[in-house]
């Protein structure tokens, strides 16, 4: 089992930064690829960043140049730089691990994110 724990979220305003973190805990040598997803009220989840074990990045077309994911395996934690936020980056934003052989999902609770205009 993975157990992940977002914290970082909070209120902020438009153009401002918010750096988000993950911690994880239990089978975390199984992790495979990790990533950041958001989900706004009333939107399906939809994914903002993924890295990979390796440390390949890909992003969302519409964060792309704003926020930076990033990893540190020695400390098993994933972390989300984001700059430049918009009222539109306002959502629920969940840490998410693949982890395992056939690979199963974790989820952390979320933090919530709030950009005000």
């Amino acid at each position: 089992q993975v157990q992940l724990v977002e914290s970082g979220g909070g209120l902020v305003q438009a153009g401002g930064s918010l750096r988000l973190s993950c911690a994880a805990s239990g089978s975390i040598f199984s992790i495979n690829a990790m990533g950041w997803y958001r989900q706004a009220p009333g939107k399906q989840r939809e994914l903002v960043a993924a890295i990979t074990s390796g440390g390949t990045t890909n992003y969302a077309d519409s964060v792309k140049g704003r926020f930076t994911i990033s990893r540190d395996n020695a400390k098993s934690s994933l972390y989300l730089q984001m700059n430049s936020l918009k009222p539109e980056d306002t959502a629920v934003y969940y840490c998410n691990a693949d982890w395992g052989q056939s690979g199963l999902d974790a989820w952390g609770q979320g933090t919530l994110v709030i950009v005000s205009s």
